[in-house]
């Protein structure tokens, strides 16, 4: 019998039963089925989590972020649930608030339990988080089309990973005049970044919502670094735009390797060819610290983005797709 229940906040029991679901789906699938963000969500909170169960196995799980759900975990009101980026509930609280409101997600069903209706479940119990409004999931590595197609769900955004080797990497950055980098202080840094962040990303519906908590979540990573979170700034230390770099450990067959993890210019205050500098700063950083390869996300339809990637040397290793049904 299939049973799904909805939390805002996963006992570590639980955190271990989603992790070690992803690990199984990923060995299956060739690729890891939560993003980062959804993987902080799990180990801190935040958002809504469904966990769908055959009998006392974990047999899926899903994660739903909506406005309505973060407004339903403010202080002091009826419902408790949080807020984050995707998944979600069986009893569904908050959906009565939901009316329509758009949700996000990312679902995944365990190997050995799919064709069951678990992940018909989880879809079932998220749509009624958001109260039968829009609904999105991703699906990394895009194994999912044809659940997606029969659930009703279109194909709505493509975002790629492109990777170039980086052992033969010999560009070096030269900054618009007026401009110099220097490495991110936690401390003092935050808020303008979260500024520009916002407004260089202002039509991006994920990264133009960062909040301090997520800029704090991923502080306390071990994978963060300042020396790696390159800052531009003019002569009066105003942040014109930045290229924070990630280093991944090895993993299977990859070996470690540095991401383009956000890269960002303030449109207020832009300087002609300063992405294109940004990009090679982090880049040179990279390499330096002896990274043979670098890798990237960004979405197929950023044509300027994709152009100045792809003129870096950059190509394109695999796609995940966005799934939404209104």
């Amino acid at each position: 019998m299939t049973t799904v229940r909805s939390v805002d906040r996963l006992s570590d029991a639980e955190v271990a039963d989603v992790l070690a679901l992803a690990t199984s789906a990923s060995q299956a699938d060739g690729v890891y089925p939560l993003s980062e963000d959804v993987v902080l969500r799990v180990r801190n909170g935040g958002g809504r989590h469904l966990l769908s169960y055959s009998g006392s196995a974990l047999a899926g799980y899903a994660f739903v972020d909506a406005p309505a759900l973060a407004a339903a975990s403010a202080p002091g009101s009826a419902s408790a649930p949080g807020s984050a980026s995707a998944p979600g509930s069986a009893s569904a609280p908050g959906s009565a608030e939901a009316d329509a409101e758009s949700g996000s997600g990312e679902l995944v069903v365990a190997p050995s339990f799919r064709r069951q209706g678990h992940g018909t479940s989880l879809l079932a119990a998220a749509s009624s988080l958001v109260g039968g409004g829009p609904l999105s999931f991703w699906a990394h590595g895009d194994n999912a089309r044809a659940f997606a197609e029969t659930a009703g769900f279109t194909r709505a955004r493509v975002l790629w990973q492109m990777r170039r080797s980086l052992t033969d990497f010999t560009a070096e950055s030269v900054m618009p005049e007026g401009v110099t980098i220097r490495p991110f202080t936690v401390g003092h840094d935050e808020q303008a970044w979260l500024a520009v962040n916002a407004r260089a990303f202002a039509h991006h519906p994920e990264q133009g919502r960062w909040t301090l908590d997520d800029l704090r979540l991923r502080e306390a990573e071990p994978w963060f670094d300042p020396a790696g979170f390159l800052l531009a700034v003019d002569i009066e230390d105003t942040l014109v735009g930045f290229h924070w770099t990630k280093v991944h450990p090895p993993a299977g067959d990859d070996p470690a390797l540095g991401e383009i993890y956000v890269l960002g210019v303030d449109p207020g205050g832009h300087r002609k060819g300063l992405g294109a500098a940004l990009s090679i700063a982090g880049l040179r950083h990279l390499a330096d610290a002896g990274l043979a390869a670098a890798l990237l996300y960004v979405d197929e339809s950023n044509e300027a983005a994709v152009a100045l990637y792809k003129k870096l040397g950059f190509t394109v290793y695999k796609t995940d797709v966005n799934y939404q049904r209104s």
